[in-house]
């Protein structure tokens, strides 16, 4: 968890968990706190659905602590095989996510040897956490997984496009870039996590749009390529400053990657609708990076220099993202174009309701 709201809304929660089991006269508080707390997910949709997973595992799991402990008493090895049970159960049930409070739950159960009243009151406190959670993470600063996916990428792409720039002019210190290069991967992966949960909700939580479903397969691609352009990264670190070069050969690697990253800045600016569609066509064709491939294979075949091979694997990495961009620009001109058909259409019908 990383700070912001989730670790905002977590406190809230419990803050209200508190506070509704003193309400209701259940005690020990700690365990409504304890549930909310694990209760708070980063979506609506998990908050949902991790309600629905505790309510079956916490029901299931205190009818079998109350009927073991009434059997088997507080025992320790009763206590433990009955938490082997518990955790088989919710993983044949596929609610692994559920497992810790649940033993929560079955421990504080056995505690009292079983007794029904005692059974009832930690659920009920269980309970208490978890809709508490529940409702601040919709009441409080709900999720939006589109806005924070918008504003991530273009984070990441502001990082990865410097680096990008200074790696072959050599500017950066070395420390620096495999610094900033490996927080780029886990700012990355943190932005796949991101993506996960918004298509998580957007195919679970609403029947979507075709324009929405556009938009997915567009933010993919845009993860896909910025996973292109890190790798483009570490295919610099690894081999382009091994090998001898041409005098001319970091200049035309340099210029390539401007081009690449001025490309994918305009892309980005296009989606956010800064830009109009069909405008950056010219800035990056697939002609272009043919020629950057041929030129890189040409200097290969002409001199017997050491490690050119090495640089034929950077120039296949920014090939690559090249291609993945010319993708991502013609996904998104597709996004805009139907966005716009439908804005005519639309006019269209209000004039004519408008007529009759």
């Amino acid at each position: 968890m990383t700070f912001g709201a989730r670790m905002l809304k977590t406190g809230i929660a419990v803050t209200l968990a508190l506070y509704i089991s003193s309400w209701l006269d259940l005690s020990p508080h700690v365990i409504s706190a304890v549930a909310a707390i694990f209760a708070m997910q980063p979506s609506i949709y998990r908050s949902w659905r991790y309600f629905l997973d505790q309510l079956q595992t916490n029901t299931l799991g205190a009818i079998i602590a109350v009927l073991a402990g009434y059997f088997f008493s507080n025992e320790p090895i009763a206590i433990g095989l009955v938490c082997i049970l518990v955790i088989m159960v919710c993983l044949k049930l596929k609610m692994g996510d559920t497992i810790g409070l649940t033993l929560v739950t079955v421990i504080a159960v056995m505690e009292a040897s079983g007794q029904w009243d005692f059974a009832l009151n930690r659920f009920s406190l269980s309970l208490v956490g978890i809709v508490s959670a529940f409702l601040i993470n919709i009441l409080v600063f709900p999720p939006k997984p589109k806005v924070q996916l918008s504003v991530q990428i273009q984070t990441i792409f502001d990082h990865m496009s410097l680096l990008l720039r200074t790696s072959i002019t050599n500017e950066i210190k070395e420390n620096v870039f495999r610094d900033e290069k490996s927080a780029l991967r886990g700012d990355i992966r943190a932005l796949a996590d991101k993506y996960s949960l918004f298509e998580e909700e957007h195919k679970k939580m609403r029947k979507a749009s075709f324009s929405e479903s556009r938009r997915l397969v567009v933010y993919k691609q845009m993860l896909n390529t910025l996973c292109k352009g890190r790798e483009v990264l570490d295919a610099i670190d690894e081999h382009y400053f091994q090998c001898e070069r041409l005098p001319d050969t970091d200049q035309d690697f340099h210029d390539q990657i401007v081009n690449l990253t001025k490309f994918h800045e305009h892309i980005l600016l296009k989606l956010g609708d800064k830009l109009k569609a069909n405008t950056t066509d010219s800035l990056l064709s697939d002609e272009h990076s043919d020629e950057f491939m041929k030129r890189t294979i040409q200097r290969y075949n002409e001199t017997n220099i050491n490690g050119t091979f090495r640089l034929s694997i950077v120039a296949a990495s920014l090939y690559d993202y090249g291609y993945q961009l010319n993708r991502l620009n013609r996904l998104v001109d597709h996004h805009h174009g139907y966005d716009d058909e439908n804005m005519i259409t639309g006019w269209r019908s209000w004039f004519r309701k408008q007529l009759k």
